[in-house]
């Protein structure tokens, strides 16, 4: 009896250790990342302005790993999220500046509608993916690499393959380096929307009963669906909420670019995937956390920049990019293995 007692005890104890490494590993293998090219380029990474740079360029990629997230938690895949994003950056410009489509003319929209148009359009590349799923019964990475190749189509078509310029609106301030009467707000507005929502997917996540249902899902779709969990209704409510990320994702892009670009976002898909996994989710679902997903995207965005800085070229950090996914996805694995 002793024995047994002992030997649970530290099969527990190993269970908890395994548990903390997954929770604060992400956040490690920032820290070593930051310190290094820190050590490595001390005048140049190391700095405010180059933070500043980088919170930028995470918002967009961490945007999408939110809806992301929930995707992966509940055991599915979003290959068609950067596709997503350029049409969506397409249609706020078109919105912007107005348009004419099947003999009607609409008219210039205000930033706020073209924003808001922008996140339907997202929402709806969202339901698209989530009924092709849930109603055909078609495997999320067949349905999103179809996907992947239709949505980016209609980016090209609507912007007839072309930039799209657009009036200067507030939108363009959202993801800009602040000016000096702009300081007290120690981050740019789009990084405080970042952050925000985080905070409310994170909190869904943790508190509420659909929060539950994508855990439940992800570990066991048969399972929970014995549970009484609606899954269909559950699983396209996800896919939705995904779009409706990789929408808000596409307004953040438009304000870095001030432009509809409909080849913008290409590869994202995989930075966004990566960043979910590296932050400790896992590809066979029921398993992630938002702060993991924020702290994966911060690391891709700290090895792409210390790469800049250290003036690798765009090879060596496509190369470099290519390894940190195999590691994030071979990591999966490890952990699935323990498990």
């Amino acid at each position: 009896m002793t024995t047994l007692t002992y030997e649970s005890r530290t099969e527990t104890r190993r269970s908890n250790l395994r548990t903390l490494l997954a929770k604060v590993g992400p956040l490690i293998g920032l820290v070593f990342v930051v310190a290094l090219f820190s050590s490595l380029r001390p005048q140049r990474f190391p700095t405010f302005g180059n933070v500043e740079v980088m919170l930028l360029q995470t918002t967009v990629v961490a945007t999408g790993a939110l809806g992301m997230t929930l995707i992966i938690i509940a055991g599915g895949i979003d290959l068609s999220i950067g596709s997503a994003i350029a049409l969506v950056t397409v249609a706020i410009a078109r919105f912007l500046s107005g348009f004419e489509i099947f003999g009607w003319v609409v008219p210039p929209a205000s930033p706020g509608l073209a924003a808001l148009g922008g996140v339907v359009v997202g929402v709806l590349c969202g339901m698209l993916n989530g009924l092709l799923i849930t109603r055909l019964k078609l495997a999320p990475f067949i349905v999103t690499l179809g996907t992947w190749g239709a949505l980016r189509g209609a980016a090209k078509g609507l912007a007839n393959e072309m930039m799209v310029v657009a009036p200067s609106t507030w939108l363009n301030s959202l993801l800009k380096t602040l000016s000096p009467g702009d300081r007290w707000m120690l981050l740019p507005p789009g990084v405080w929307i970042m952050l925000a929502m985080a905070l409310c997917v994170g909190a869904m996540l943790r508190y509420t009963r659909f929060g539950r249902h994508i855990f439940a899902i992800g570990s066991n779709e048969q399972t929970a669906r014995l549970c009484g969990v609606p899954v269909e209704r559950s699983k396209l409510l996800i896919y939705m909420l995904a779009g409706a990320f990789a929408g808000l994702a596409g307004v953040l892009q438009f304000s870095y670019l001030t432009v509809g670009d409909c080849t913008t976002a290409t590869g994202m898909e995989l930075d966004i995937i990566a960043a979910v996994v590296i932050g400790g989710a896992s590809l066979n679902g029921g398993q992630g956390s938002i702060f993991g997903s924020l702290v994966g995207a911060l690391i891709m965005t700290a090895v792409g920049n210390g790469c800049t800085k250290m003036d690798y070229r765009n090879w060596v950090q496509e190369i470099v990019t290519g390894g940190i996914i195999i590691f994030a996805v071979a990591l999966d694995r490890l952990r699935q293995r323990r498990t």
